[in-house]
């Protein structure tokens, strides 16, 4: 019983890993808080600077010309420097320039700066999925992703009701200057306190270390197999698969969330806190789905497109519903079901992502399936707001975003989790391998 009680004891303990995973959400949290406050801030920024619906949808997108730009440099930066360095970097040149925003009054030039802002927040995605290979076995790893990936939902929702109270207190400009200043602390934290390498970490345990060391012996074979280099990586097609499905998945997510809170405004007619509240309720709901489609695609390894490909297709079937009703009341309804399904298939994919890709280019792969996203950002909000203009309302612009979700999941079709019968190599993806074993 005593060597039972201990050993139990000992799987519940604290794990550094846990320390890293809760650092990186934070960071990831401010990256959205501080890149997603100016869809608050848009329809006011938008009054003051005179600006008409296409020219704030290219303030949305000029972002995302900077962060697809440097998505794939961030990335082979953490693959070649480390993590720590590059990521905490890239927190601190990002928190100064949301700070900086605020202060600006010439339009040229915030697009200026939301293009250097997006190219500081470019090296963040590849790093922090390193830092999850780096420091998570591969079992382990989809979960760990759905967890991080709760940002893609608090963030908005967090930055839909705080931006709205500061808006509606002190103007939009304060909103800016406030929100760069957490991130440097963060900054500096990951700088001081993280290792590129667990066993350097001075709080990692044996345990913990023997666990990562397995999960490099039970793969290791399949390194030899997979070239394990970056650009035997770009000749293997699933890359380009998973790429393309994040682009055109990407297209809605972006859409969605750039739009929502002037379709709420323009279109219902709600104030600016109700707004907040409304805008904020998708991404709570998905916050649950997020993390649980993590949790299914760790569950069901091999098969992990099986649960990306429902949840994008009920995704677009809730957001055709959505721009049919006249309630406002479902309204809501449906855009909560929109944003669980889009996060359950976020969670999902990343899973798929994260135990695919090898762990020692991780940073570089997960950027390039990530700088296909960052385009589709880039087009979305520039393209719905002309949509918007040259029609008179937002249904063209729905009509896109169900189609690209459809797209994605037909393209996640065409993936093959698991190898060619007579493949050489014993494991693979579908067992947890973490290595492209696939073609």
């Amino acid at each position: 019983m005593n060597n039972q009680s201990q050993s139990l004891s000992k799987k519940k303990k604290w794990k550094v890993r846990y320390s890293v995973l809760a650092v990186l959400w934070l960071a990831w949290l401010f990256s959205f808080l501080d890149r997603m406050v100016i869809t608050i801030a848009l329809p006011f920024i938008g009054e003051d600077l005179a600006l008409d619906a296409t020219a704030q949808g290219l303030l949305l997108s000029i972002f995302f010309a900077g962060y697809a730009l440097f998505q794939i440099p961030g990335g082979m930066l953490s693959d070649k420097f480390g993590f720590r360095r590059v990521v905490s970097i890239a927190i601190i040149w990002w928190s100064i320039f949301t700070s900086v925003t605020g202060m600006i009054f010439s339009y040229p030039l915030m697009l200026l700066l939301r293009f250097v802002f997006g190219i500081g927040e470019a090296a963040l995605p590849g790093g922090s999925y390193k830092a999850i290979a780096t420091y998570f076995p591969t079992k382990q790893r989809g979960t760990a992703t759905g967890i991080q990936s709760t940002v893609n939902t608090l963030g908005p929702a967090i930055a839909a009701v705080v931006a709205a109270a500061i808006i509606g207190l002190y103007g939009w400009r304060v909103v800016f200057i406030v929100m760069g200043i957490p991130g440097i602390a963060i900054g500096l934290y990951i700088w001081f306190k993280f290792k590129d390498n667990p066993k350097d970490h001075p709080k990692i345990t044996k345990e913990e270390l023997a666990e990562l060391e397995e999960d490099e012996k039970e793969s290791a074979s399949d390194k030899k197999q997979s070239g394990g280099g970056f650009k035997e990586l770009l000749k293997k097609p699933i890359l380009w698969q998973m790429a393309l499905i994040w682009f055109f998945f990407d297209i809605t997510f972006w859409g969605f969330t750039s739009w929502l809170p002037s379709y709420l405004i323009k279109e219902k007619g709600l104030s600016l806190m109700n707004t907040g509240i409304f805008s904020a309720l998708p991404y709570l709901v998905g916050t649950i789905a997020i993390v649980f489609g993590g949790f299914v695609s760790d569950k069901i390894k091999g098969n992990r497109k099986w649960a990306f490909i429902p949840g994008s297709i009920a995704g677009g079937v809730a957001l055709f519903f959505m721009f049919q009703t006249s309630s406002l009341t479902m309204v809501i309804i449906w855009q909560c079901l929109a944003a669980f399904f889009m996060f359950f298939a976020q969670g999902a994919f990343w899973g798929l992502v994260v135990a695919t890709l090898p762990a020692k280019i991780m940073a570089s792969g997960s950027a390039t399936v990530n700088c296909f996203g960052s385009i589709a950002g880039f087009i979305s909000p520039f393209l719905m707001g002309y949509m918007i203009q040259t029609s008179g309302s937002f249904d063209t612009s729905f009509v896109m975003m169900i189609v690209a979700l459809v797209i994605a999941a037909i393209i996640a079709l065409t993936i093959n989790e698991k190898p060619k019968k007579g493949h050489s190599v014993k494991t693979n993806v579908a067992e947890g391998s973490g290595e492209v074993a696939v073609q």
